[in-house]
């Protein structure tokens, strides 16, 4: 008795030390609160440009279709069978279950993993040469490391600005430097991408004369970039006398003039290098300042393109005096809020899902639909990201990938001749998500490569096999291959069609083998290759 009643009290403290402390608890139920009201916010500005522009919003999606795209939006990948299964549950009935569903996603390391991905993309040129791959590996696991933290957005950006070298050697040799080294640790590279990534001005336009469209000049890109003439020595310009190297270097020459400027920001201000800063820290500090919109709304517009596929300062990416951003209230109305969050993406990210405009139906891009999707009357049909097509071939096909197991892929990235660095070379990333494309090639090696084949033989795939030769019935079969593979129902001209196909042993007279066919089939679908 006296054990069992030590045990139990020891089972009580550990129930006890699980829970979350009041204070912890408070401040979670808060940030969902202040998530909830933003997604109101954001709600009620579209829907008044949608009035005002006379459109009516689209219809709201499908509970499978919502919780498919939130799994690839926010996990990387679709969700597994009992995953789909528990949120299509009719007696699942919770009215939070959609935000329970969103508040477990993000809480899970596939969460960092999945917008690791996203940001190296967005921060970092995509590049074929091994070395520069090794080096955005590397950056991605610097990322996902921080966003597995949750570390607030300004203070990720800090570190890019101010980390000039490459510091390999911790976790999983991951450093921000990689940033400085991707763009070659010149000048000119090093304002075009910071200006663009972090302040959502693309200055690099007017390098070499004046941006045609906006009001950038080329004093004012060179004036950026003296910031970053100290980075490394420059190589002479012909002609002109060598310059000593220094290190905090504030000043720079505009090439194939004899014009030396002096670093200031980009909105003409002067820089205060008292107190023996750095001219980077210097820098960096006023670019993640609070107080500069220009970081906030670049920002913000970078997750909103992610899920919605659309800049909020299109046609044109920076706003000008002639061509205001196109939703300038609900850009504003983003950014002030992620500022008050503290810079906090997980918050960002909650808000823009939990919003009515997230879960409308989708359409393809189309001149069409082009009005519908930009006023986010509808959402767009997405192209997914290449390591998020990847792995959801995984999950449907029941494939473990252990291409992370191995020290040297953590520090290096998958090896040339792995399945997943094989997959990723076929299928690069594409700048606009809305308007993907698809080649032969790409085509070729998922009907007829060996990955796929192999996965969809029932002697290689447990998961296939206990489907094709279980006892129930075929009606069963093809719902459960349909809840594999495209996270839905299918419907009922698609049950019966399938169905019939498989008791009639398809091409080979085996119904067993037609159960496989109809599998390669529905993961040869566009319907399982875009996000919807």
């Amino acid at each position: 008795m006296r054990l069992r009643l030590i045990g139990a009290c020891g089972l009580a403290a550990l129930l006890v030390a699980l829970q979350p402390t009041p204070s912890s608890a408070q401040d979670s139920s808060d940030a969902k609160a202040r998530s909830k009201a933003l997604a109101g916010r954001i709600d009620k500005l579209i829907n008044k440009r949608l009035e005002e522009e006379k459109m009516k919003p689209g219809a709201r999606a499908s509970l499978a279709q919502v919780a498919r795209r939130l799994h690839l939006d926010l996990a990387g990948k679709i969700p597994n069978l009992l995953d789909t299964r528990d949120f299509l549950d009719p007696t699942n009935d919770s009215p939070n279950k959609l935000e329970d569903r969103i508040d477990q996603l993000l809480s899970e390391e596939t969460y960092a993993r999945n917008f690791a991905h996203y940001w190296r993309t967005v921060m970092l040129q995509n590049s074929n040469n091994q070395q520069a791959q090794i080096f955005q590996f590397q950056f991605e696991n610097w990322l996902r490391d921080r966003l597995a933290k949750n570390t607030p957005y300004d203070k990720m950006a800090y570190e890019v600005f101010t980390t000039q070298n490459f510091q390999g050697g911790g976790p999983n040799n991951a450093s921000p430097g990689v940033f400085y080294q991707v763009n070659e640790n010149k000048a000119e590279n090093l304002a075009g991408a910071t200006a663009r990534v972090f302040l959502g001005v693309k200055i690099e336009c007017a390098q070499c004369h004046k941006h045609p469209f906006a009001k950038w000049t080329q004093t004012q890109f060179w004036e950026y970039a003296a910031f970053f003439s100290g980075v490394a020595p420059r190589q002479p310009v012909q002609g002109q006398p060598n310059q000593p190297f220094n290190p905090n270097s504030k000043e720079i020459r505009i090439p194939n003039t004899d014009t030396v400027v002096q670093a200031k920001f980009i909105t003409g201000d002067q820089p205060d290098f008292a107190g023996n800063k750095s001219v980077r820290t210097v820098l960096a500090d006023w670019a993640t300042s609070p107080k500069n919109p220009y970081f906030s709304r670049a920002a913000v517009d970078h997750v909103w393109q992610y899920f919605f596929g659309v800049s909020l300062m299109e046609p044109i990416f920076e706003p000008t005096d002639d061509s205001p951003p196109a939703h300038a209230e609900l850009l504003d109305t983003l950014a002030q809020a992620f500022v008050e969050s503290g810079f906090d993406l997980k918050f960002l990210v909650r808000s823009i899902v939990l919003t009515d405009a997230y879960a409308r139906v989708s359409v393809a891009m189309s001149e069409d639909s082009k009005l519908d999707i930009q006023m986010f009357a509808k959402m767009p049909v997405r192209g997914m990201m290449p390591e998020q097509f990847f792995d959801s071939l995984c999950e449907a096909t029941s494939f473990q990938d252990n291409t992370f197991s191995n020290n040297q892929v953590q520090q290096f990235g998958p090896q040339p001749n792995s399945l997943r660095a094989q997959f990723l070379s076929r299928f690069a990333s594409q700048d606009k998500k809305t308007e993907t494309q698809t080649s032969i090639l790409q085509a070729l090696y998922l009907m007829n490569g060996k990955f796929l084949n192999d996965r969809c033989k029932l002697e290689n795939n447990e998961s296939l096999r206990t489907i094709a030769t279980q006892n129930t019935s075929t009606e069963r079969r093809v719902e459960t291959l349909y809840l594999m593979v495209l996270s839905r129902l299918p419907r009922p001209e698609e049950l019966e069609r399938l169905s019939r196909y498989i008791d009639s042993g398809g091409g080979t007279g085996d119904a067993r083998q037609a159960v496989a066919d109809v599998y390669w089939a529905l993961l040869n679908s566009s319907e399982f290759m875009l996000n919807h």
